[in-house]
């Protein structure tokens, strides 16, 4: 499944890329994208552990930077 999200109060184009990487590395993440001008990210997973991953990839987003917010 393949969805895109918004991201609220990202601050940087580095903390952006920092998230992607940690988010990459979740099981069953098969691809993603952190914009920072877009302040979208853009999320394709595993669809039958979906909604256990985009909580593991707001949980990610957190630990880079405490401010930035997933739109769900």
């Amino acid at each position: 499944m393949k969805k895109t999200f918004a991201l609220i109060d990202l601050d940087c184009a580095n903390c952006a890329a920092k998230m992607e990487r940690a988010i990459a590395k979740i099981d069953g993440v098969n691809e993603v994208t952190v914009s920072f001008l877009a302040q979208k990210l853009v999320l394709d997973a595993d669809d039958a552990r979906f909604d256990e991953i985009v909580d593991a990839a707001a949980a990610a987003i957190r630990k880079v930077d405490s401010d930035c917010k997933l739109k769900k």
